[in-house]
């Protein structure tokens, strides 16, 4: 599950905020257990999901780094000839 989460930090353009909730979301499904939560606990899910989400986000602005951004295509490009080589026959 935490597999999803990408490194949202150093890349242009800048991570949204749905990829920084998205993550958030599979941070608290792994952490919970649950890839859906129950009625009952439904309200206390998305409340962590929310104050993870805000705290990813003043993360993210705060990091600092002197290496020049990731291009978002180059990355994705690299991802997926790994994945080739790892997965190919």
């Amino acid at each position: 599950m935490c597999r999803n989460i990408k490194p949202l930090f150093n890349f242009e353009p800048p991570a949204s905020q749905d990829e920084i909730r998205a993550a958030s979301v599979q941070f608290v499904r792994k952490i919970s257990g649950f890839n859906k939560p129950s009625k009952a606990n439904e309200a206390v899910f998305m409340a962590a999901v929310e104050a993870i989400t805000a705290i990813s986000s003043d993360l993210l602005k705060a990091l600092e780094t002197n290496t020049p951004p990731k291009d978002r295509a180059v990355e994705a490009a690299r991802a997926r000839m790994r994945s080739a080589r790892r997965f190919s026959p």
